[in-house]
């Protein structure tokens, strides 16, 4: 009897789960993500640390930010972004084999999308299970939402300084201006701050920032624009940075 009964709260919890996280989800592709859990943990942290509390942070349509941007993020983090469906398997096959022949540097293979449901949903940490659900939020929005919503809810959402969230924020504090006002380099720059934003400052870049920095640039002369939204990317045209109307939206 009474395993009868755990059985049902069992079912019923995970019906409720399943059906909350894909509403959430749904809703979050229309609608804009104003705070998320790392914005709050940090501030509890500010508070903590005796700091006083400070959270930046403007929500932009990715039209209204520099087309550089998108295209500095895909050079630096993830390149096949448009190509994956969240997970880029031979980047995680190659993370794994560089991490066994070297035990001091740890190499990861988080995609945009995977970063994004991090971002978003989920808490910093590295623990499996924070890791099942980062598998699990990033095939829900590679499902329900489009690469154009990906990347707008990854540029808005992530952590680009001390305090500093999203595209419009970095680009007003750090450069004094809209993020659609960005130029070529200063997105590289931003872009090479991402490992590790609240060490690599992108208002007051060291020897080694400038130097990824032109890295950055240089990937970014290989990859194309990113696509508006109602675009598709053709991957039989990579090399020419090629997008085609899907007629089927």
């Amino acid at each position: 009897m009474k395993l009868g009964i755990v059985s049902k709260l069992i079912k019923w919890a995970l019906a409720l789960f399943f059906s909350s996280t894909i509403l959430v989800v749904v809703a979050y592709r229309f609608i804009p993500v104003y705070v998320t859990p790392l914005m709050v943990i940090r501030c509890f942290q500010q508070v903590a640390d005796g700091e006083s509390m400070k959270m930046r942070h403007s929500w932009k349509p990715l039209d209204d930010i520099s087309r550089s941007l998108p295209v500095a993020v895909m050079a630096s983090e993830d390149q096949r972004f448009l190509l994956h469906h969240g997970f880029d398997f031979g980047a995680i096959q190659k993370a794994v084999h560089q991490n066994k022949r070297s035990s001091k540097r740890k190499y990861g293979a988080s995609t945009i999308s995977q970063q994004t449901a991090k971002n978003v949903f989920l808490w910093p940490g590295r623990s499996w299970v924070r890791k099942g659900f980062e598998v699990y939020f990033t095939a829900l929005i590679e499902t329900l939402w489009s690469k154009h919503r990906i990347m707008e809810v990854y540029l808005n959402s992530i952590e680009m300084g001390d305090g500093i969230y999203g595209a419009e924020a970095v680009a007003k504090y750090h450069f004094g201006k809209t993020a659609e006002e960005l130029t070529r380099a200063e997105c590289a720059l931003i872009a090479a701050t991402l490992p590790n934003p609240r060490k690599f400052d992108s208002s007051n870049p060291s020897a080694y920032m400038r130097a990824r920095r032109g890295k950055i640039e240089y990937e970014m002369k290989f990859m194309p624009l990113f696509p508006k939204e109602g675009e598709d990317y053709d991957p039989s045209t990579a090399s020419g940075g090629v997008y085609k109307r899907n007629r089927h939206k």
